[in-house]
Formats: structure tokens, C-alpha cells, sequence
């Protein structure tokens, strides 16, 4: 694979590193092209394998790296729960309706169909304590 299609990959996949050029790391600067500083997740694990391997500073493998202290700390927890997954972003933005809870779902799809989702709203917050917007309780009864 060449450099060029790796980057191709890499940002189709959305795993560019934001800041390339501020890795100074010397594994990345050393010609080896295995080493690519756009390689955002190889880059984070090198970040991480230069502390606890090498016992270079979190300081330094963090800025060495083109990351900051802040996120080398979110690398190392995300690294520890759940691996080389975790060094993968997430997609950014709410997982869907936070107060929309499987409780409150169930109550909404066994509801009739005829009520309204405004209805229905102050239906939930009167049983629930839930303050849900009218169009969140008409997409929800949509999708299911």
C-alpha cells in the first residue's frame, strides 16, 4: 500500500490525525514509512506505548505525539475499557434521545394511535417527570 492510498483510507475511514505535522516523535520521523503521523490510531497507541513502555513522560508523549495532556488521559482511559477499539473515534453527537428511555418508549408504542404527540407529551411528564418535545414522541411512535 502506498503512502498515498493509506491516506486515502485512512480518510475515508475518518482517522487522519487533525495535527500531522506536529508529530516529532522520533519513531515517525525516522523515514520508516510503517510510521505514518496522519495514522491517528497508530499514533495514539504509540503516544500511549511511549509512557508505559518507555517511560517517557505523559507531558512529552502527549506533545511529541501532537496531542495535548487532556487528550492523552481520554486515549489511555478509552485504550484501557476497551482496547485498540478505543483508539477508533466515536461518531460525533447524541446517541439518540437522551430522555427517551425504554420505560418511557414502551409506554409510548402501547399508547392508542390516535393521541396526539403533544398528547402524549404531557401524558409522560405527568407519569414519568419527563419533559419530552411533541415531535420527539411522533418520531419515536414513526420509527417502531
Amino acid at each position: 500500500m502506498t503512502v498515498d492510498t493509506r491516506l486515502e483510507a485512512l480518510e475515508a475511514a475518518g482517522l487522519l490525525h487533525q495535527r500531522p505535522e506536529e508529530v516529532t516523535a522520533p519513531l515517525f520521523c525516522s523515514g520508516n514509512r510503517f510510521f505514518l503521523g496522519a495514522d491517528k490510531a497508530q499514533v495514539k497507541y504509540e503516544m500511549l506505548r511511549a509512557h508505559l513502555v518507555e517511560g517517557m513522560s505523559v507531558t512529552e508523549a502527549a506533545a511529541t505525539h501532537g496531542y495535548s495532556r487532556p487528550s492523552f488521559y481520554l486515549s489511555q482511559q478509552a485504550f484501557g475499557l476497551r482496547g485498540m477499539a478505543g483508539l477508533l473515534d466515536e461518531a460525533p453527537g447524541r446517541r439518540g434521545p437522551v430522555k427517551l428511555t425504554e420505560e418511557v418508549l414502551s409506554y409510548l408504542l402501547a399508547a392508542p394511535p390516535g393521541l396526539s404527540g403533544a398528547r402524549l407529551a404531557d401524558e409522560v411528564e405527568e407519569r414519568f417527570g419527563i419533559s419530552l418535545h411533541r415531535r420527539t414522541v411522533e418520531r419515536a411512535r414513526q420509527r417502531r
